[in-house]
């Protein structure tokens, strides 16, 4: 009985140090830390825009007429002298052929004018001819060549009046909208095509006029276009316009991009973001180690040492802005403090922990 109480009470014992033994040996959680320091804030401005062509235009025939082929559609690439659209030319084809037969018959009556001159000129000497008609035969000269000039002229007015029934494109882009059809008649001033040049795009965003001060040409935006998991691009401020409209108290911040545009096109929408100077230095931790609890409670937690161990403390920390990938804290932490930014996802106060330094980015 001795022997069988003695191994029951040894037993129990055991069993009831077991957790002060665990609790000793506690392991320690591994985390990343980093310190917390100070920097300039920088406020970041989000920005919502659409693409814009430094040209665009809306075509309109030199002349009036019967569009009678049109040779792009809406969506079509063009060279700048490509031929676009063409009117009927019939009646001014004719016109134009009977100038030019006008100037063919001005420089045979000049030819022969000339002709009749020389002979005239060559019985002079000899008083065969009046010296009055050979006067006259030089006025003749004159006038013929008078009215091949006339006729030249109106030979060149009526192949320019053919010409401008055929529109061409001015300069190279895209038919951004066609707003004609064959068999319509058009005149002067009707568009019949819209055309956006794709070679020289630029980004125009409105900004809330509160900003306008600390916009400056060249400063530095990121943008997206195409939609989410598009990549990100950089350009730079192009123009400040500070015409701000009334309504919607905005201006215009037109944005050139740093590479080639051949992922943009005119009209896409663009969101982008700029970074402002705040004006001001604050502390600054990485976002990974802020917490955010459901009761509006933001806190962060901070390695200690506690004798020989290092343990974690919460700390109550009130933020304020958001940049590059850190949080401004305008109370509760000071710069020197080390914060935890990996691992602290499940935290306890006071929990030991192992400590390694995260890695910069």
């Amino acid at each position: 009985m001795t022997l069988v109480h003695s191994i029951t009470s040894l037993a129990t014992a055991l069993l009831l140090s077991l957790p002060t033994i665990a609790s000793a040996n506690e392991a320690a959680v591994p985390v990343a830390v980093t310190d917390v320091r100070n920097a300039v804030v920088k406020e970041v401005v989000r920005l919502t825009g659409t693409v814009t062509s430094a040209r665009a235009a809306r075509l309109s025939p030199a002349t009036s007429g019967l569009v009678t082929a049109l040779h792009v559609d809406a969506g079509s690439r063009v060279q700048a002298g490509q031929l676009l659209l063409e009117l009927d030319s019939e009646l001014a084809s004719w016109q134009a052929q009977s100038a030019q037969a006008g100037v063919q018959a001005a420089q045979v009556a000049l030819e022969d004018a000339r002709r009749r001159l020389r002979e005239a000129r060559a019985l002079a000497p000899q008083q065969s001819i009046a010296e009055t008609l050979v006067h006259d035969l030089a006025a003749e000269v004159a006038g013929d060549d008078a009215a091949l000039q006339q006729a030249s002229a109106e030979a060149g007015y009526r192949s320019a009046i053919l010409a401008r029934h055929q529109l061409q494109a001015p300069y190279a882009g895209v038919i951004s909208a066609k707003l004609s059809e064959v068999g319509e008649w058009v005149v002067p001033g009707d568009a019949v095509l819209e055309l956006v040049a794709t070679g020289d795009l630029r980004i125009d965003f409105t900004v809330a006029e509160d900003y306008l001060a600390r916009m400056q040409a060249g400063a530095r935006v990121t943008y997206n276009a195409g939609g989410a998991g598009s990549e990100a691009r950089s350009g730079s401020i192009a123009t400040v316009v500070p015409v701000s409209d009334p309504g919607a108290r905005t201006f215009l911040l037109r944005v050139e991009p740093d590479s080639a545009t051949a992922d943009l096109a005119p009209g896409m929408s663009v969101h982008g973001q700029v970074h402002l100077d705040a004006g001001r230095s604050a502390p600054v931790v990485p976002r990974d180690a802020i917490i955010r609890y459901p009761d509006g409670r933001v806190i962060v937690w901070t390695v200690e040492r506690d004798g020989d161990a290092t343990v974690v403390a919460e700390r109550l920390v009130r933020t304020g802005l958001v940049f590059d990938g850190l949080v401004e804290i305008r109370a509760g932490l000071a710069p020197g403090a080390r914060v935890v930014v990996q691992g602290n996802e499940a935290l306890q106060v006071g929990q030991p922990v192992s400590v390694t330094e995260a890695r910069a980015d």
